[in-house]
């Protein structure tokens, strides 16, 4: 934990890693607080009908216990990975918690994907049994010839056929359990790249994932937890946003959290949900964000609670940093990381760390730095790539059966990230955009997010995403893909406007020379933007 010391570089350099040579996720998040707080509240859960249900501590413990005798039962043994495919819901801890005291790996799983992109994972991680809720069960289930390592499937919502029922499996159990165990370097969670590069690749990460993650929850949620504290991210559980930056933090440091399954985000509804059950700490992607500002005068319409603001997936920028201010009353607490090494720089409103366009500085405990293309670090204000030094209690193990892919993420003692930033004078790094996204024209050298949040100042526009075409005179263009609010319509005089607005706040050659109108854009299941397939 960080200490409560109010300024940002006394903080830095007072903090100190303390990593325990035994430690296991499932028994810090469920039975440390189960078992001395039975009772504590966990996991507020919103049912569809909008009543709400609460699991304590004592429940998961329990719970977790039985289906890590339960899966002990069907032969699951230390190192075998299992897949987590749910909804957000109590489900999705007592799963994760019963894998890791197994000693096994969890696969999360996004319900988003479709048959080719559960299959792959699947096959790819060898998962021998998945964990999942009836569509992803019946999912998996037809694409069984495609995962042949896949021996067993587990359904939240009962018995299926051949597909088991998981109120079976820990009605039958019993509730206690002695968890294997483990070191902070075992293996415990394979997370999947967000594929917006290539094929997705599993991060394998160690037990201490979650306690390298403390210091980049803390921070940004200013110095949390505070009492009253309640986090809530719309975010799916299955991504690292979702996982590690809001859910298992949280139950680490006994804070509940609010479990809604939703299969599409709705700023009012999410809005209503927030001033309804009061919550204190939220977490959301930038593209969520961008959706909360077409909801008119929030602060007039709800009575919300929040007390800190997060965001990270992707580059802010300005603009909803400003429209959080200026309607919400608050700052946005930006933050940044990879599924590889995540939560390594961010912001603090509350020590004055906060600056509009950038995403802040690094978090305490981890050294980041701007690396020219021979290792070289940058000057300030230099372009180069992200990277982080080694060792560090967040940073992955290295990528499932894919060694040569682990050996190239690194330059020496440091892991390089992809991403291109400047870092200025003061340790500020703002983010450029993905190396394939930085787009050459006319010899210069542009990065998409500067443009996208321009954009997004235009009344018109709910959404905007840039990519580079290419151009055989300039080598690329600028080409735009504007999602339009309610009530503006696509037209030439509005193409021209458009171009206008950014040729007139940036420079002429960042403008957006095609511009296309779309009705959404293709997205990760984390909420990213997939570039590529709007260039290709």
């Amino acid at each position: 934990m960080i200490a409560d010391i109010r300024n940002f570089d006394e903080l830095s350099r007072a903090f100190r890693w303390r990593i325990p040579d035994r430690y296991n996720i499932g028994v810090d998040v469920t039975d440390k607080w189960g078992r001395t707080q039975p009772d504590r509240p966990a996991i507020l859960e919103v049912g569809a009908d909008g009543a709400v249900s609460t699991v304590t501590f004592g429940d998961l413990s329990a719970q977790s216990n039985r289906l890590a005798n339960a899966l002990r039962a069907l032969g699951i043994v230390r190192g075998d990975r299992i897949g987590v495919l749910l909804p957000q819901s109590q489900h999705v801890t007592i799963a994760h918690a019963a894998i890791y005291k197994l000693g096994a790996i969890a696969v999360p799983l996004a319900l988003l994907f479709g048959d080719e992109a559960l299959a792959y994972r699947l096959n790819d991680a060898g998962v021998r049994l998945l964990i999942a809720n009836g569509a992803g069960a019946r999912k998996a289930r037809a694409r069984a010839e495609r995962t042949p390592r896949l021996e067993a499937i587990a359904s939240m919502d009962g018995a299926d056929g051949a597909i088991l029922g998981l109120d079976r499996m820990l009605a039958q159990a019993s509730p206690d359990f002695q968890a294997v165990e483990t070191g902070p370097d075992d293996p415990a969670l394979m997370i999947y790249t967000s594929g917006t590069t290539g094929q997705p690749k599993g991060a394998l990460h160690g037990h201490r994932v979650l306690l390298g993650h403390l210091p980049g929850v803390q921070v940004p949620h200013e110095f949390f937890p505070q009492p009253g504290d309640l986090m809530w991210t719309p975010a799916d559980w299955a991504w690292a946003g979702g996982l590690l930056n809001a859910l298992l933090p949280a139950l680490h440091f006994g804070v509940p959290v609010v479990a809604r399954a939703a299969e599409k985000f709705d700023p009012d509804a999410a809005f209503d949900l927030m001033a309804r059950l009061g919550v204190r700490n939220a977490f959301f992607p930038p593209t969520a964000l961008r959706m909360l500002r077409t909801v008119a005068r929030p602060r007039m319409k709800y009575r919300l609670a929040l007390r800190t603001l997060g965001s990270a997936g992707e580059a802010l920028g300005v603009e909803p940093y400003e429209w959080a201010r200026r309607e919400l009353g608050m700052p946005i607490n930006e933050y940044y990381g990879q599924t590889e090494c995540n939560l390594v720089l961010g912001s603090c409103a509350a020590l004055g760390v906060s600056k509009a366009g950038f995403i802040g500085r690094a978090i305490p405990g981890h050294t980041v730095a701007i690396l020219r293309t021979d290792g070289g670090v940058c000057a300030a204000e230099e372009l180069g790539q992200i990277a982080v030094r080694r060792p560090d209690p967040v940073m992955f193990l290295g990528y499932w059966n894919r060694s040569e892919a682990t050996k190239e993420k690194f330059v020496g003692e440091w892991m390089i990230t992809g991403d291109q930033g400047v870092m200025d004078a003061e340790g500020y790094v703002r983010f450029v955009g993905r190396d394939d996204d930085v787009i050459t024209s006319s010899g210069y050298r542009i990065g998409p997010g500067e443009i996208e949040d321009c954009l997004l100042r235009h009344p018109a526009v709910a959404n905007a995403a840039v990519v580079g075409k290419k151009d055989p005179l300039r080598t690329e263009i600028v080409k735009a893909f504007i999602v339009l609010r309610a009530g503006a319509a696509a037209s030439d005089a509005l193409v021209a406007d458009l171009q206008d607005f950014v040729r007139a706040r940036l420079a002429a050659y960042e403008y957006p020379r095609e511009i296309a109108f779309v009705d959404d854009l293709p997205l990760t299941t984390s909420g990213k933007v997939i570039r590529r397939a709007l260039r290709e």
